[in-house]
């Protein structure tokens, strides 16, 4: 008797049984119509994904972090999208951080047996400093990893808010955590390859979370990234044309603009804007968190009664 398994990311998928006869072309056709399976189950947990956008944004506010807990393919999307916050929110490292069971060299090799230790998330934890004002986040396609559910449910016992992000209903992590986010992706084309479908779900809602809570606490102005950081060539031209876009100046007037206030294309779009310094702009956009939008509102107000 073959055995049986109750994990949804575990069975095999039926439309794949003849994947090793496959040319290049059917198998790469059979995984885009798999793939257009992803936002659908992620669709069906919108409702989910949105109080975690509001958690990470509460702490966010309140100073504090979110935290990414995860091993294997789930642990590598956490620190990834860890990684890519500071350059596009301009956020310190620490804001946003990843845990991956098996440590940091676990993200580029495979460290066995890490994912059953059910008591290095908790050290792991600790060694950050972890605060009640984190909103800690697991992430685990089966749904079961001992080490997000021990870390869930150390994190809660200290009073943090708590996120699970699993492939699968009523999952071990989503029974510790305040909110549960289980798009059910179905069996993976590879059998229970789960960087596949899964692990592109979890990236889907991960981008909703993070920019999500983000946008909240004031990075972005309309659509536009206005906290990125001009740390190269490419992201320099990217702030000058943020202001351009923001502001409907010249080239030549959003590069000076940026210059006096110091690289920020928040502070110079209220800069050129409103026509103010830079110290008048950087005092009003931290008496509203930053927010450029409220920034505008306020000033502009304030300007057209003859008060600024």
């Amino acid at each position: 008797m073959s055995e049986r398994f109750d994990v949804t990311t575990e069975q095999r998928n039926e439309r794949s049984t003849n994947l090793d006869s496959m040319s290049a072309l059917q198998l790469a056709e059979l995984m885009n119509s798999e793939d257009e399976r992803v936002a659908q189950a992620v669709r069906e947990v919108l409702p989910q994904v949105a109080q975690a956008i509001e958690l990470a944004t509460a702490s966010l506010r309140s100073g504090g972090r979110i935290i990414y807990l995860g091993a294997g393919t789930s642990g590598r999307l956490g620190m990834l999208d860890a990684a890519e916050c500071p350059p596009t929110f301009g956020v310190s490292a620490g804001r946003v951080v990843g845990l991956i069971a098996g440590g940091p060299a676990a993200m580029l090799k495979a460290v066995e047996g890490a994912e059953d230790d059910t008591a290095q998330c908790e050290k792991d934890l600790r060694q950050i400093g972890l605060s009640p004002t984190d909103t800690v986040i697991g992430l685990a396609a089966s749904g079961r990893t001992p080490y997000v559910v021990h870390g869930l449910r150390f994190a809660k016992s200290r009073g943090c808010a708590t996120v699970a992000v699993a492939c699968t209903k009523s999952s071990a992590i989503g029974a510790e955590a305040d909110v549960a986010i289980e798009p059910v992706t179905g069996p993976e084309v590879l059998t229970g390859s789960t960087r596949l479908k899964a692990g592109t779900a979890q990236k889907m809602i991960l981008n909703m979370i993070s920019t999500g809570s983000m946008v909240a606490d004031g990075k972005a102005y309309q659509n536009l990234m206005v906290d990125v950081r001009p740390t190269n060539q490419k992201l320099r031209a990217r702030a000058r044309r943020i202001v351009v876009e923001a502001t409907g100046c010249e080239a030549e007037v959003a590069e000076r603009a940026l210059c006096a206030a110091g690289g920020s294309a928040k502070t110079a779009i209220v800069m050129v804007l409103l026509g103010v310094s830079r110290d008048v702009a950087e005092h009003a956009l931290a008496r509203v968190g930053g927010k450029v939008g409220l920034v505008i509102e306020d000033l502009g107000r304030k300007d057209a009664h003859g008060c600024r």
